[in-house]
């Protein structure tokens, strides 16, 4: 681990595989494990340079943090890597109740003994942009300050209805909020400034990022002020980003990133989606118009007290669908308009359950059938369905340049069904109409 750059904890499992693209396709080694992994399992991967955990805190509680997140940075800052990242959503979707951004960096903060905690959000590659402390999101072509955004300040769990990312921030902590803006981190005496607000007895240190010339100066400044405070940061994978400029500048990477070739088609491909986005639901439509055949899911069917025959119904229509040489989804809600939220939000863990569902039924899928290849769109779904595919890790096995945030991953485990698996996990708001179709014929574009 002598080599190791980073580790990290993703919020969800898309976001972490997010991260993991990020560095793999600029020539960083990367693995993610699915759980703190057995020292023979991390031994596998002692060429990597960066080691992640995928984790569910976005979709958890603060008490669920306190409980979950401290043993998991013990484990990552024993690693010994120069950066230690908490990652989020590059939409910062969060609330006090609910994935609490606030309370995980209070929680890393005292774990690392950390009085200053390095934020980006900003990730330009996917078009988020933080300036002035303010959050902009692209979408169908246009910006959107993130509490006008058409989809974010409408998510089902955690709408974001706060743009002034210090505001949304005060009402989760009471740590300050440290802005190092535009004009700070461009300035001729940037350092000077950054160094002042990085003096303060604590407090959360923002760095704004717009533009390729702002992400090079922010990583510049996060790895200046990670060398004197400690090496706990929080973000997007705009972290990464900002990052793997400053160390090519220091000559730690090289400037030449990693070759992946296309993975090439299969003939069935299966997906399960909880997303009630209008992207997701463009996709879909989308793929039937491309040969894929499409089931509606009663998402309250599957976490009722007959929540396993439900199961079993989905799991031997899509079955059968395979059987004829189709590639199937089978989803739970087709856009907003769809979305049983309110209804689900009545049950006790409700959410949780819905996703273990979809993985079940992906697993019992990929089981029968003997598929090589799958997705699981929805950021929350995906951290609760891949624990059903009984997989220990990920690699990155084909990023999507045009698209990124949803790669195409290598699946690692002892199970002979999903071991060697190609899965993606695609969050809501990601990829292009012709998604599903790219995965399935294993295309970058």
């Amino acid at each position: 681990m002598d080599q190791l750059l980073v580790s990290y904890y993703g919020d969800d499992f898309t976001g972490s595989t997010d991260v993991m693209e990020a560095l793999a396709s600029n020539g960083v080694p990367s693995v993610l494990f699915l759980d703190l992994p057995s020292p023979e399992l991390l031994a596998r991967f002692s060429h990597c340079r960066a080691i992640g955990i995928a984790g569910t805190s976005r979709s958890e509680t603060p008490a669920w943090m306190e409980q979950h997140l401290a043993p998991t940075f013990d484990w990552l800052r024993s690693l010994g890597a120069a950066i230690c990242h908490y990652k989020v959503c590059s939409t910062f979707d969060s609330s006090p109740g609910i994935g609490n951004i606030g309370k995980a960096i209070e929680i890393g903060s005292k774990n690392f003994g950390q009085a200053i905690v390095p934020v980006i959000v900003g990730a330009p590659q996917l078009k988020r942009y933080t300036a002035f402390g303010h959050l902009f999101a692209a979408y169908q072509g246009r910006v959107f300050r993130i509490d006008r955004h058409p989809v974010m300040s409408r998510h089902p769990v955690t709408p974001m209805d706060e743009a002034d990312l210090a505001l949304h921030l005060s009402k989760q902590t009471a740590l300050p909020v440290l802005l190092a803006d535009l004009a700070a981190i461009t300035a001729e005496d940037a350092d000077q400034r950054i160094d002042a607000l990085a003096s303060s007895p604590e407090g959360i240190l923002l760095l704004d990022v717009d533009s390729d010339t702002t992400q090079a100066a922010a990583g510049r400044q996060m790895l200046r002020v990670t060398s004197r405070s400690g090496s706990f940061v929080v973000g997007s994978s705009g972290v990464e980003y900002a990052l793997l400029d400053a160390w090519r500048r220091a000559g730690v990477i090289d400037r030449t990133g990693a070759e992946f070739p296309d993975a090439g088609p299969v003939d069935r491909l299966a997906v399960v989606s909880g997303s009630v986005s209008p992207t997701t639901e463009r996709q879909i439509r989308t793929a039937v118009e491309n040969g894929f055949e499409a089931f509606a899911l009663d998402p309250l069917a599957l976490v009722s007290e007959n929540g396993e025959a439900a199961v079993a119904a989905a799991a031997q229509a899509g079955i059968a669908k395979l059987r004829e040489g189709r590639s199937v989804i089978l989803y739970t809600a087709l856009g907003p308009s769809a979305d049983r939220g309110a209804d689900i939000d009545r049950l006790p863990g409700a959410r949780h359950r819905l996703g273990s569902a979809l993985g079940t039924i992906l697993r019992r899928l990929i089981e029968a059938e003997g598929l090589s290849r799958a997705v699981v769109a929805g950021g929350d779904t995906s951290s609760h369905a891949l624990r059903q595919l009984k997989i220990d890790a990920l690699t990155t096995l084909l990023p999507l340049p045009q698209t990124p945030g949803s790669p195409l991953c290598l699946a690692h485990g002892d199970d002979p069904a999903t071991n060697g698996l190609q899965i993606a996990l695609k969050g809501g708001q990601v990829g292009t109409d012709g998604y599903f179709a790219q995965i399935r014929d294993g295309r970058k574009n």
